[in-house]
């Protein structure tokens, strides 16, 4: 297995110090999978710009789909991270439990994304018709489902590398969900 290095500020190009600058800055660290990102030297200013862009989805549903991207692909890295951001979103342990578990009792609106996101994820983009009508019904719009699309793929990116890569985990890490069998 190839293994790969977090690159540190003095090992990438004059770009990406500046954004590794940037986000010390913002988050008091710069955090090993952006830092994997900067390897490249386009991904990381990409990924960032693309990551940051304007969404009709709130912060709290764009974590939703963030949390249950992660584990339909088996991020542990991404899990961990966006565990953190939901808590600072005002979601509780249990509550994101349900989200990663692709079943939310707690606000059935966001029972109909996360079941979308997920189900798309799953399908590669080829999602249950049922899922949509109901996302639509609750009151999500057409809007609301490209968005959707936008977040799984940009979410399914960093757990691609990550996963490809295995960098180590700078959050809290995350319990694996137990799977209920049937």
């Amino acid at each position: 297995m190839t293994t790969f290095s977090v690159p540190t500020r003095s090992e990438v190009n004059t770009k990406n110090q500046g954004i590794f600058d940037h986000l010390e800055k913002q988050l008091g660290f710069v955090p090993n999978l952006y830092a994997t990102y900067a390897l490249s030297d386009n991904a990381l200013e990409r990924y960032l710009s693309f990551s940051s862009a304007k969404s009709s989805l709130s912060n709290k549903e764009k974590e939703v789909v963030n949390l249950v991207v992660s584990e339909v692909n088996q991020c542990a890295y991404c899990l961990a991270a966006h565990t953190a951001i939901a808590k600072g979103n005002g979601f509780t342990d249990p509550q994101i439990l349900q989200i990663r578990a692709g079943e939310v009792d707690f606000d059935q609106r966001l029972d109909h994304l996360v079941a979308l996101a997920k189900n798309i994820t799953e399908n590669r983009g080829r999602a249950d018709q049922v899922l949509i009508t109901s996302f639509l019904q609750a009151g999500y719009t057409q809007e609301n489902l490209v968005d959707l699309i936008v977040q799984v793929g940009d979410k399914t990116i960093s757990n691609y590398i990550h996963n490809l890569t295995q960098v180590p985990i700078d959050f809290p890490e995350v319990p694996v969900l137990e799977k209920t069998v049937v």
